[in-house]
């Protein structure tokens, strides 16, 4: 049974650090970006580019048509939306990806997971689903990870941030929020902790 919710991944970096798109990176013969989408439980997809959005467009055609029209890969509903700021960060685009998420009316929960950290297996990724509330952060032996899980009336509030503002992080505002409406999912999969940032990290995560 396919997931209620959307998966925002968040590809708009400069990844100065691996020297290359981290989603253009090989995975099991394909591309990293579309075995993240492959292993994603739900339908429902938003890919955030930024400075490497040619790079993508290159490597994947097919990215460059989901601007305007969904498109579907594996089953699965794929809109990219490009990021015209990615200078100010991770958070402005996981704006730009809200704004249009917002326009087409949904009031879907999504699920907001970087590029460089690995996709959960499903049974994993289960957990932080089913949990209800506000925001959702899975946890591995007391440490906070991704992908967070944001409610629509929460990730709508993102929106009214100035970008320029220093508190436009999604840390910041989580922590902003009362205690009662955080969850923590207990995960079995360290994974939720990594940073694929740099060609040493790739390599020992493919080891």
């Amino acid at each position: 049974m396919k997931k209620e919710i959307i998966l925002i991944i968040l590809a708009g970096g400069k990844s100065s650090r691996m020297g290359f798109p981290k989603g253009l990176l090989k995975y099991n013969n394909n591309f990293w970006l579309l075995s993240q989408i492959e292993n994603f439980i739900g339908d429902d997809i938003f890919i955030g580019l930024g400075f490497d959005y040619q790079l993508y467009f290159d490597a994947i055609p097919w990215l460059k048509k989901a601007i305007e029209t969904p498109q579907k890969y594996q089953q699965k509903k794929v809109r990219v939306v490009i990021n015209k700021t990615p200078e100010f960060g991770l958070f402005s685009t996981l704006q730009s990806v809200l704004k249009v998420i917002e326009s087409t009316k949904s009031k879907k929960e999504v699920l907001i997971l970087p590029i460089d950290i690995p996709m959960l297996k499903k049974s994993e990724l289960e957990k932080i689903i089913s949990t209800k509330n506000q925001i959702v952060i899975p946890t591995y032996k007391n440490k906070n990870g991704h992908p967070v899980k944001l409610t629509q009336p929460f990730w709508k509030s993102l929106l009214e941030l100035n970008i320029t503002d220093k508190n436009a992080r999604l840390d910041i505002q989580i922590k902003k929020r009362n205690a009662s409406e955080i969850s923590l999912a207990e995960i079995n999969d360290a994974s939720i902790l990594k940073n694929l940032n740099t060609p040493k990290d790739w390599q020992a995560f493919n080891s």
